[in-house]
């Protein structure tokens, strides 16, 4: 048994360790390279790749120019646009959107101030910006007129737009904003009337920059990813990390006429996601010093002389509800990334939304998930309890050989394993059933971690925050005494080595999970009591049949 409890002991911190370095990796900063593109001049938008403006079929990124930050800031108006999710700041140069506070989702540091996901300071970039690609064609760059009216969602209403207007050369464009109430989702359209003589097949653009800081707030002890990410059919979801686009190793899906591009951010993402089965080319670039882009390119279509053409593409810019996320593109409830145990942690997920409606409390639903685990796994661990018990009656007997053949390791080892052949135990038979539960409880810790629902979430009387650790720490200090307590009723290794890792197991486990959000630690102390109950009612039953047992 004490063979058991050291490959417990192993398989766990592996898993603690594969947590760690995952840590380590996302939070190490991406260094530059001395081959990396030297950012576009200022001004100059993102071009079409030769596929893409040769034919209307799907294009790879080609040789994108990303632009850089304006050389020279110029005047222009800020225009607040509020609606019952969301405000919005718009800059009438380029038709930028500068800033996103989201109503619904408080500050990590400051609860009394509201989320900001999009916005410009002395340290922080994030901006969605879009244009047209060509010669005189209004870009990012230029300054825009707005259009009057309404700039907060009126009651009843079901949505709200910004028009603004500028002119090219030969072209009048119109970049229109669209706004829904209850949404997180923003149409971003352009429409270009062809005022000239000859006729045009324009090119949109819409991007998404950002730096490359993590966000401020977040826990340095927990692995959440910073960066960009894409989806098609083809290559599925996949994260695409500043340090390849600092090297300009970033690879972007090529000829495609599907999918999506963001970035993502622990509980938030901003997204582009081009509708239907439509030409686009994706890309993503360094733009300046740790400032990175990405996005995706589309044709507009031919437009004639006196004629107009439409281009539209939403942009998500919210949190990362699941349920929201799966209804407006596929692979979008992706960029809640539960990693290689998705598969066990999205049923999971959804169980425990289930526990919620029900109850109305996370962390009650936290609860009832814990207690619906531990019967699904009951047989597993009645098996696992009921070896450990056994060890633990037979132990006084493992002494006495232990002591009968001194260092004769052979005879020790033959001695012992008649021993468990006589009274019918397998010392490894726990260490199975054990193992199969480290993969539910790693999938547990990425659901509590990555699901924002769970973000601000209380409990009950100091637990205000489940997805934040124990601000008095008294939930790992109660589940460190309950490993005590496991402890305790496992029988005592023979070997001392073993015994003291042992021993030292609850505490620093304990000061482990002292880092941990609340959510996950208290999952494992309703186990760990769950477990003790089960145990002590096994070993028990053991105990009172040993007599009976003797006799025979």
């Amino acid at each position: 048994m004490d063979t058991q409890r050291l490959i417990l002991f192993i398989i766990f911190s592996f898993s603690i360790l594969m947590l760690w370095e995952a840590w380590q990796k996302e939070q190490r900063p991406p260094q530059p390279a001395a081959t990396a593109p030297a950012p576009q001049q200022a001004g100059s938008p993102p071009q079409p790749s030769p596929q893409l403006a040769a034919s209307p079929a799907p294009a790879a990124p080609g040789a994108a120019a990303i632009p850089s930050a304006a050389a020279a800031p110029e005047a222009s108006e800020k225009i607040l646009v509020k609606t019952d999710v969301m405000v919005v700041e718009v800059d009438t140069l380029g038709g930028e959107l500068k800033r996103v506070e989201l109503l619904r989702h408080q500050d990590r540091e400051d609860k009394n101030k509201r989320f900001v996901l999009l916005e410009t300071g002395l340290n922080r970039t994030y901006v969605a910006q879009s244009g047209l690609v060509g010669e005189g064609l209004p870009n990012h760059k230029t300054r825009f007129a707005a259009a009057p009216g309404a700039r907060e969602l009126a009651a009843g209403a079901e949505k709200l737009e910004l028009k603004l207007s500028a002119a090219g050369q030969g072209v009048e464009v119109i970049k229109t904003y669209t706004f829904r109430r209850g949404s997180y989702l923003v149409d971003v359209g352009f429409e270009v009337k062809n005022a000239g003589a000859a006729s045009l097949q324009p090119y949109a653009y819409f991007q998404l920059v950002r730096d490359g800081n993590p966000p401020t707030g977040d826990s340095k002890m927990v692995p959440t990813y910073t960066g960009a990410a894409y989806f098609t059919e083809k290559d599925k979801f996949q994260k695409v990390e500043y340090s390849a686009i600092e090297k300009g190793k970033a690879t972007v899906p090529q000829n495609t006429d599907n999918g999506w591009i963001a970035m993502l951010q622990h509980y938030f993402v901003a997204a582009w996601l081009p509708q239907g089965k439509t030409a686009r080319e994706f890309f993503a670039r360094r733009v300046g010093e740790n400032l990175y882009a990405v996005g995706v390119i589309v044709p507009a279509g031919a437009i004639d002389p006196g004629k107009a053409g439409t281009v539209t593409v939403p942009l998500y810019v919210g949190p990362q509800e699941q349920d929201n996320l799966a209804k407006l593109a596929p692979g979008l409830d992706l960029v809640v990334d539960y990693g290689w145990l998705t598969v066990i942690a999205t049923p999971l997920f959804w169980v425990l939304g289930l526990f919620y409606k029900w109850a109305g409390n996370w962390g009650v639903a936290i609860i009832l998930l814990t207690v619906l685990i531990k019967a699904a796994f009951y047989p597993l661990s009645a098996a696992s309890y009921r070896s450990m018990a056994k060890m633990k009656v037979i132990a006084p007997k493992l002494q006495k050989i232990k002591e009968q053949y001194g260092e004769d390791r052979q005879r020790l080892h033959q001695a012992m394993m008649d021993l468990y052949k006589t009274e019918k135990i397998n010392p490894l038979g726990g260490c199975l059933p054990i193992a199969i539960q480290i993969p539910v409880f790693i999938a547990l810790y990425w659901v509590l971690l990555a699901s924002v629902e769970l973000r601000h979430a209380p409990f009950y009387f100091w637990i205000l925050d489940l997805s934040a650790p124990d601000p008095y720490y008294v939930l790992p200090v109660v589940m460190g005494i309950t490993m005590v307590i496991q402890t305790r009723l496992n029988p005592t290794p023979p070997d001392p080595i073993q015994a003291k890792v042992m021993q030292i197991m609850p505490i620093a486990f304990s000061v482990m999970f002292f880092f941990f959000p609340a959510g996950l630690v208290l999952y494992w102390l309703v186990n760990n009591v769950l477990s003790i109950a089960q145990q002590w009612q096994i070993t028990r039953a053991l105990e009172r049949a040993k007599p009976a047992h003797g006799k025979r």
